[in-house]
């Protein structure tokens, strides 16, 4: 979802329906008016015939008041046309390249504790979300079974992306629980205990994403509730969040969930399947590269990688 989504959740578009657009009526009627009363026409309206009779001068007068009466059709055409190039010209702006591989610095999360895998692991997924993301929500549990699946080739770097402020207190339930050794723990089961609650009132009860709510998550955890809320307004935990979002905002991430799998820009919640082809194509990089497998994050991606974003329209560096 986009950062400047409201607090209301979004809806997947499972169909479409074909419908007659106002581009197909106008041109439609003009059409059939420019057939029904050109200047000499024979033809019965609605025929669809072409009047070919009468002299040179006769048939470019039929064309001069048929285009005459399109004219308000062509208009149209050349307008949605434009505005159909601008935003697609808009759009790849705004898309990463495909060739791109993005140095995204994780020492951070890592530190923290934000992180489900070792250390050591050859693919990094990076996944910038929100707690209040539905589509953040349905792929947590992909990325804890590819971490299970994969055994010890992946681990999953968690980067606070905060887009609807009453979920802020559980991101920084979060940073606390890390605090405790707990992240992955309170990770997973404030999305039971917080966001469902929450997604089942249609986001009209913002309480599952409050303080009190996310500190009885924790202490359910066997956290250390007056520690926990210490740590939840400390410098640090709003420091860690800040920090997060600036390090996903200097590669144009701008919705959630987005990922980074070795670099690899990916948007959106994508099946199981299509995750573990990228992470096997990763993989075969990594093999093929002859750098030690637990180097390869710092040696390739972050050495080598670009340090900012790059757009489809951006030449290669």
């Amino acid at each position: 979802m986009r950062i400047i989504t409201s607090l209301a959740l979004l809806a997947a578009v499972t169909a479409c329906e074909q419908q007659q657009s106002r581009l197909d009526k106008v041109t439609a009627n003009k059409v059939a008016q420019a057939g029904a009363s050109a200047p000499g026409s024979t033809t019965p309206p609605g025929k669809g015939k072409i009047d070919r009779g009468g002299t040179v001068e006769q048939q470019l007068a039929r064309l001069q008041d048929a285009y005459d009466r399109n004219a308000e059709a062509m208009d149209f055409l050349n307008s949605v046309y434009n505005q159909q190039k601008a935003q697609r010209a808009a759009q790849e702006r705004d898309e990463a390249a495909e060739d791109a591989v993005f140095a995204v610095d994780v020492s951070g999360e890592v530190q923290a504790g934000q992180v489900d895998g070792p250390a050591g692991a050859p693919i990094t997924i990076v996944k910038a979300f929100d707690f209040a993301c539905p589509y953040c929500q349905r792929v947590s549990p992909t990325m804890n079974e590819l971490v299970k699946e994969y055994g010890g080739k992946v681990r999953v770097v968690y980067a606070n992306l905060l887009i609807h402020p009453p979920a802020k207190p559980a991101h920084l339930g979060s940073c606390a629980a890390a605090k405790q050794g707990k992240y992955k723990e309170f990770k997973d089961a404030f999305w039971e205990k917080g966001f469902a609650p929450y997604a089942a009132s249609g986001g009209r009860d913002q309480a599952p994403l409050g303080e009190d709510n996310v500190v009885k998550i924790a202490k359910d955890l066997g956290l250390d509730g007056e520690k926990l809320k210490t740590d939840m307004h400390s410098p640090d935990c709003e420091k860690r969040i800040e920090a997060d979002m600036a390090e996903m905002q200097k590669f144009h991430v701008n919705s959630t969930p987005t990922f980074f799998i070795n670099g690899k820009h990916v948007n959106g919640a994508l099946p199981k399947d299509q995750f573990k082809r990228i992470i096997d194509e990763q993989l075969a990089q990594v093999e093929k590269s002859g750098v030690a497998p637990a180097d390869y994050y710092e040696k390739v991606v972050i050495a080598k990688g670009e340090k900012q974003f790059r757009s489809k329209v951006d030449p290669k560096p």
